[in-house]
């Protein structure tokens, strides 16, 4: 498989698409296919976030464990859903959040792109789901993939902000450099855990001061 992905990317990540672990994934992704499954994001969304958010243009990075598994949800942005779909209540509660924090109205869509084009890298650590099966693609060897996307994050660049919301996101801490970049940790938005501690987090104003602090400019996190 040709992958489609910008060219930044493409460049820091060349010798992972010819190792044996990612032909693999090719592979099972191709197999599923053939048996008629339905795979989500479809395939030119697959590498989404990448095509989004260049490398040079990473100053936050949200991790998601996979993408949403229902019709139309999923568009290679992690928590992001399609113009159309109603947000999911994870993505509700970051907007509840966001809202608390530094008072942005809770916008009608669920749709983070705008995000994602000012450099807020929207990266699932499985970046394809079998329809109506989570976590069903989080064996296939996209956390290695995922990982070394972390890893050169970290190694590459200064003064990233990475939030890691929930147990998942933050066992990815070991991967990141925190002498030189802002890790910013809570429990998972979600409705069963934001009441301990994502609520009241304040990681979008932390985000940008340090950014700004830092000679960045801030995020606009409106929609």
């Amino acid at each position: 498989m040709d992958v489609k992905i910008e060219e930044s990317w493409k460049d820091i990540l060349k010798d992972e698409f010819s190792k044996p672990y990612f032909q693999q994934i090719v592979l099972h992704l191709k197999t599923e296919r053939s048996q008629g499954k339905t795979i989500y994001p479809p395939g030119p969304l697959i590498f989404n976030a990448f095509n989004t958010t260049p490398f040079a243009k990473v100053k936050v990075v949200i991790l998601g464990q996979d993408p949403y598994h229902g019709p139309g949800q999923a568009h290679g942005l992690c928590f992001s859903v399609q113009n159309g779909v109603p947000p999911p209540p994870s993505l509700v509660n970051i907007f509840k959040e966001l809202h608390d924090d530094i008072g942005i109205k809770m916008p009608g869509h669920g749709n983070l792109t705008h995000w994602a084009q000012q450099g807020v890298f929207l990266l699932n650590a499985s970046l394809t789901v079998r329809a109506g099966e989570p976590m069903s693609h989080a064996k296939i060897g996209w956390a290695e993939f995922t990982d070394t996307v972390i890893k050169k994050i970290s190694q590459l660049k200064e003064h990233v902000v990475f939030m890691l919301w929930g147990k998942f996101a933050q066992e990815k801490r070991v991967l990141i450099d925190d002498t030189k970049h802002l890790v910013l940790r809570s429990v998972h938005p979600s409705p069963l855990s934001a009441s301990g501690g994502f609520f009241g987090c304040k990681h979008f104003s932390k985000a940008n001061a340090y950014l700004v602090n830092n000679g960045t400019d801030p995020v606009d996190w409106s929609l």
